[in-house]
Formats: C-alpha cells, sequence, structure tokens
C-alpha cells in the first residue's frame, strides 16, 4: 500500500488518517535541523506501518530540503539503526 503522508508545514508534522484516525510525526525545525519529537498512531490501526512511513516521509523531506534530522523521538531514532545506514548522512552531530 502506498501511502501520500501529508507534510502540514503550518503544524510542523506529517499527517496520514487511516480508517478516520490522525496519525503523526511531529518536529520543530531549528535553522536546518529538522528535531523529530513524536511519532503517534493510534493503537486502533497499529501495526500497519503508518509509524514507518511518517518516519520515511520526513526523512526523505530532510533529505530534499538539505536539513540534518535530530531523532529526538524513540521511534523514529529506533527505526534510523534499522536502516542499515541509509539515512545515516542525516543524522544531526
Amino acid at each position: 500500500m502506498s501511502r501520500e503522508i501529508q507534510h502540514n508545514q503550518a503544524r510542523s508534522r506529517f499527517e496520514w488518517t487511516e480508517d478516520g484516525q490522525l496519525c503523526v510525526l511531529d518536529y520543530v525545525l531549528k535553522g536546518d535541523v529538522m528535531n523529530i519529537t513524536h511519532t503517534g498512531v493510534p493503537s486502533s490501526v497499529g501495526g500497519r506501518g503508518i509509524a514507518a512511513d511518517l518516519a520515511r516521509t520526513a526523512l526523505e523531506t530532510a533529505r530534499a530540503n538539505g536539513w540534518k534530522v535530530r531523532p529526538l523521538c524513540s521511534y523514529v531514532e529506533a527505526w534510523m539503526r534499522r536502516q542499515r545506514g541509509a539515512y545515516d548522512d542525516l543524522k544531526a552531530g
């Protein structure tokens, strides 16, 4: 399944609605560093890969904009590690 995650820049988050449930990845942009602060997927729609799609879209958006990423959210930090270096170039020091 291909999800078209929406980037809501006004609210500094990425969004997807699944079965009427809003799923989000929140961030704070400081200069050229995207600090990812929270990923939220309601348990009623969990286990469908939504959080991974949110993370992937956020990281690809960061890459396209030349931003570095600081994964303050434990889910995104773990997800990035599981990608075997695919996003290591984005990590802020």
